[in-house]
């Protein structure tokens, strides 16, 4: 069970808990208490004893959701880490009888790639704040199954854009950020009340903790429709509320320049 809530305190989550547990039971279900969890977001452990049908929901630091790995620190890192790792997964388990094996086409190789292995490195992708590490990281791991493809190493220290230009694939990372400047879209066009614009424009109440502040989805994506499409923060919502507009913007969005011999 995954019930999101923002609340002022674990009194309200428990009263709002209840509510959910009586209208289950209304409508003849019930919650399981041996596939139910708590977690809370915060940087420091909080103590949160929520309790269902008398007994306590055990309180854990990550969970996974539909096959994204939540952590009770809201970082994402770790959720990259695991898809970086699933993708290398799949490249081992095929390496000898696709990737390498001469006696398949290219084009069979990139079909492999494309169906199996960008959809398992890049599964939940839209809400990603991407670090130049997290682009580093990608773009090698694209470029680890590319390269064999092409029948290349490192050591051939040939262009990343060249090999890609050669298999006619686009760059990776281009179709996730193209993908989180659509999801804006998307978030910018929702009527109000709906969940995921609510969620997107809410504004916490209380004080930051000292130290830097983390980048918010919110101030990521901003920045990312500034430096890529020249769009300004305070007119973002009035050009993706126009979906014509928006797409085409999308469509021509370029490639970001490779840095060195291998970008």
């Amino acid at each position: 069970m995954m019930l999101s809530c923002w609340l002022h305190s674990s009194q309200d989550l428990q009263h709002v808990l209840e509510r959910f547990a009586a209208e289950c039971e209304a409508a003849g279900m019930r919650i399981s208490t041996s596939k139910s969890e708590a977690m809370v977001l915060d940087r420091k452990r909080v103590v949160c004893p929520l309790r269902v049908s008398g007994e306590v929901l055990p309180q854990v630091e990550e969970f996974k959701y539909l096959g994204v790995l939540f952590t009770s620190e809201g970082k994402m890192e770790r959720e990259i880490d695991r898809r970086i790792g699933a993708a290398s997964a799949v490249m081992r388990s095929v390496y000898r009888t696709v990737v390498v094996k001469k006696e398949l086409s290219r084009k069979a190789k990139l079909s492999i790639y494309r169906s199996i292995y960008v959809p398992t490195l890049t599964y939940g992708h839209e809400l990603w704040v991407m670090t130049e590490r997290t682009r580093s990281r990608i773009q090698a791991a694209e470029m680890s199954f590319l390269r064999r493809v092409a029948g290349r190493s490192l050591r051939d220290r040939v262009r990343s854009s060249v090999t890609r230009e050669e298999l006619g694939v686009e760059p990776l990372l281009l179709r996730i950020e193209r993908s989180q400047l659509r999801w804006l879209g998307h978030l910018f066009r929702m009527p109000p009340g709906r969940l995921p614009r609510e969620v997107f424009q809410a504004c916490p109440t209380g004080r930051r903790p000292r130290g830097r502040p983390r980048t918010r989805w919110r101030d990521y994506v901003s920045r990312l429709a500034w430096e890529r499409l020249g769009i300004p923060p305070e007119e973002l919502e009035e050009v993706s509320g126009v979906r014509e507009v928006w797409a085409s913007l999308l469509r021509l969005l370029p490639p970001r320049p490779g840095p060195g011999p291998s970008g």
